[in-house]
Parts: structure tokens; C-alpha cells; sequence
């Protein structure tokens, strides 16, 4: 296979991928609408008849009508029903692109204004209860030591070490992460899409986000877990050896990216590198998961803590997770069914990629489910970082004139 192009692959692969995206999604929204219907007909419950399952959520009609004149307003599109001057600003909109020159100024623009902001809260204390054990173990972080829970947050203690022996503040270099991690929001997004205003665009989108601003500085919950497997990602597309060591590092830095390798392997699978590399790649993956197997055989929690047999009331109870940690959060709570449905479209048209943010989107969200049900953890606001960047990058996919070959 030729260098730049993607895999054949069989039409029926895409439209599973888009069904299951969906029907993952929908059901999730069903604890936007109804908060209490899938916890008192499948949550478990005690005394659920005392609950009215249908009792409508505060976020419950602003959703239904936005998506709603959405959705109209894309059939209409679609159907050549808008006035012309409509149609052709939309078009202009997807068609728009700005110089190199243009995106380095409009990034150093953002990012001055969000670290001008950012500066101001360094200061204050992290908020956070698990603030105080991790302030012990920062301060006697050893290079030869495992750091805490084995080889969990080895590389996290080391960045805050590194912040208070540097800065003499725990919360400088967690902000430098997070910086890091936007500036690659915009490279990655600009890169699957071919176009430098989608990478503006999802930058943007990060930016504005409540889950984002609350956590961007915490040493408690420091985004380097996030940033090091985002990372692995865009190695994937342009140094493929380096893949795989970003992803240990985010092994290192919070052991819950373990779960992440069925996204990576689809990346990789959809990814336009040649065979040959591909095959490298993921023979270097397989020799990851190797590994955290033969680590779990010898510490039962290496990967996300206690294991325990399924529970499927804990199962159910995991979808109502982001209708409650997204209340915040409204622009992706009310428009990740149109980002899925436009993604399926932009899937059908040829579009490179869209299949593979699809499953990380949908991974994210069914991880927050299997979590609780086969194991002792709970689900917490910052694990869904992830689907910020990856809700981000899925907007900037919709801006994208990268096409597979057989489009």
C-alpha cells in the first residue's frame, strides 16, 4: 500500500461503526432527558417507585430543540431547500482556510489570552480532597522508585517533583502540560483534516470547555495522562516508532489508559501508513499489552484497581455518568448526536478518520460503563477529558478534505 493512502476497508465496517456510535449515544442521552429511567428501571435502585423515571432533566428540552433544528436545518441543507445565500455561506465555511502565518498568530492570540488568565490562579491552593496525599508522595518521588499503586502516576509524580524543584509551585508544570496538550489538539486536528482552521477550530473548542478550565492547572488531576496518549495518536500518523512510547508514557501517568488499545488498534488500522509500518506498529502495541498482562497476573489492580465479577446494574448505571459530569459542559452535551450523525455522513463521503474518532468517542463512553461494572472504581469528572479532545477533533474532522482513496 502506498504512503498517504488509507485502507480498503469494507463498507460494512463503517456503517457497524456508525450504528454502534449511535445507539451507545442514545442511550446515554436517555439520562439527559430522564435522569432517573435508567437508574430506576436498571440501576438498582431501592424503592424506585417512589422515583418518576420520566421526570424531565434541566438540559432535557434545551436539547431536544437544538438538535431538532439541527437536524432540520441539515436535511434542508441537504435537500437544497435553504436560500441560496445560506447554502453558499455554509460552503464557504467548510471550503474557509487561513495561511500558515494567519494559524501561528491566531494560536499564540489564544494561547496568550488563556495564559494570561491561567497565570492568575497559580497561586491558589488545589481544591481538591486527594490534594493532600498527593502533595506527600510529589515530594518523595524517587527515580528508582515505582511511584504509587506500582506503576501507576510514576511519570505524574515526576512532573509535579519536577514543579516544585523548578518552580517551587506544583501547579506550573501541569499547566505547561495542558498548554502542550492544546497546542497538539491543534496539530492533530489539523493534520487528520489537512486544514489548519479545523485545528483553530477544535483548539477552540477545548478551550471553552468547563471540564477543561476546572482541571487545566491541578496537580490532583493533571491532564499528562491525556496529553502523552493524544500524543500517541498523532505519532501514529507522522513517526510510528515513537507511538508506542508515548503510550507507555501514559501508562506511567495513569494506568486507566491501559483500556484505551481498541481505539489505538482501529487508529492504526485506518491510519495512512504504509503495510509495512503498520504491521511494525502494532506487533510493537501487542508487545505492550503483553506485558500489562503478565503485570496483572502478579499485581491484581496494575490496571484500573480491583477487578470483580460483572454487575450489570453498575453497568447501566455508567451511561447517566455524562449527563450529570457534562451539566456544565452544554455544547458538548447538546451536540454530540449531530457530531455523531455528521461524522457518519462525512464516513459515507470518504472522509479519512471519521470512522476512528467515531470509536474513540464511543470507547470513552462505554468505558465509563464497563468501569464500574468489573471494578471497584468510580467514575470521576477528569476521566472524560479524553472525549473533550476527542469531541474537539471530531468537529474539526467535519471541516476535512481528507479523503480515502476510494472516495
Amino acid at each position: 500500500m502506498e504512503r498517504g493512502l488509507a485502507p480498503q476497508k469494507p463498507r460494512v465496517i463503517s456503517w457497524v461503526v456508525f450504528f454502534s456510535a449511535l445507539t451507545v449515544v442514545l442511550i446515554t442521552l436517555i439520562s439527559v432527558v430522564f435522569p432517573a429511567f435508567v437508574n430506576t428501571r436498571f440501576g438498582g435502585f431501592p424503592n424506585y417507585s417512589n422515583i418518576n423515571p420520566f421526570e424531565i432533566g434541566i438540559w432535557a428540552w434545551q436539547l431536544l430543540v437544538t438538535n431538532a433544528i439541527v437536524f432540520s436545518f441539515a436535511f434542508l441543507y441537504f435537500k437544497n431547500k435553504l436560500p441560496r445565500f445560506v447554502t453558499r455561506s455554509i460552503r464557504f465555511i467548510f471550503n474557509f482556510e487561513i495561511s500558515k502565518r494567519i494559524a501561528l498568530i491566531s494560536i499564540l492570540v489564544i494561547l496568550g489570552i488563556f495564559v494570561s488568565f491561567a497565570v492568575q490562579h497559580l497561586s491558589a491552593p488545589d481544591p481538591w480532597g486527594d490534594y493532600s496525599g498527593i502533595r506527600v508522595l510529589e515530594q518523595k518521588w524517587k527515580i528508582d522508585g515505582i511511584g504509587y499503586n506500582g506503576m501507576d502516576y510514576y511519570v505524574k509524580y515526576f512532573l509535579l517533583f519536577l514543579s516544585l524543584k523548578i518552580f517551587g509551585n506544583d501547579r506550573v508544570v501541569p499547566l505547561l502540560v495542558s498548554i502542550s496538550l492544546l497546542v497538539l489538539i491543534y496539530f492533530l486536528t489539523s493534520t487528520i483534516a489537512k486544514k489548519r482552521f479545523a485545528g483553530i477550530v477544535a483548539l477552540v473548542i477545548v478551550l471553552q470547555s468547563s471540564l477543561f478550565l476546572t482541571y487545566y492547572s491541578s496537580p490532583t488531576y493533571e491532564n499528562s495522562w491525556t496529553l502523552f496518549y493524544v500524543l500517541s495518536l498523532y505519532m501514529i500518523i507522522k513517526k510510528w516508532p515513537l507511538s508506542p512510547i508515548s503510550y507507555v508514557l501514559s501508562l506511567f501517568s495513569k494506568s486507566f489508559t491501559g483500556a484505551f488499545f481498541p481505539m489505538t488498534f482501529f487508529f492504526i488500522y485506518e491510519s495512512p501508513i504504509s503495510r509495512k509500518n503498520k504491521i511494525w506498529v502494532l506487533v510493537s502495541y501487542a508487545a505492550i499489552v503483553v506485558i500489562l498482562i503478565s503485570g496483572f497476573l502478579f499485581y491484581k489492580d496494575f490496571l484500573l484497581g480491583e477487578l470483580r465479577e460483572f454487575n450489570s446494574h453498575d453497568f447501566w448505571q455508567g451511561f447517566t455518568a455524562f449527563s450529570f459530569e457534562f451539566r456544565h459542559d452544554g455544547l458538548i452535551l447538546l451536540f454530540i448526536l449531530p457530531l455523531i450523525v455528521g461524522l457518519g455522513v462525512a464516513s459515507k463521503k470518504g472522509i479519512l478518520y471519521s470512522d476512528s474518532i467515531l470509536v474513540l468517542i464511543t470507547w470513552i463512553f462505554l468505558l465509563s460503563s464497563l468501569l464500574l461494572a468489573f471494578t471497584t472504581q468510580t467514575n470521576q469528572p477528569y476521566r472524560f477529558m479524553p472525549l473533550v479532545m476527542f469531541f474537539s477533533i471530531g468537529v474539526g474532522t467535519l471541516l476535512s478534505k481528507n479523503f480515502r482513496k476510494e472516495a
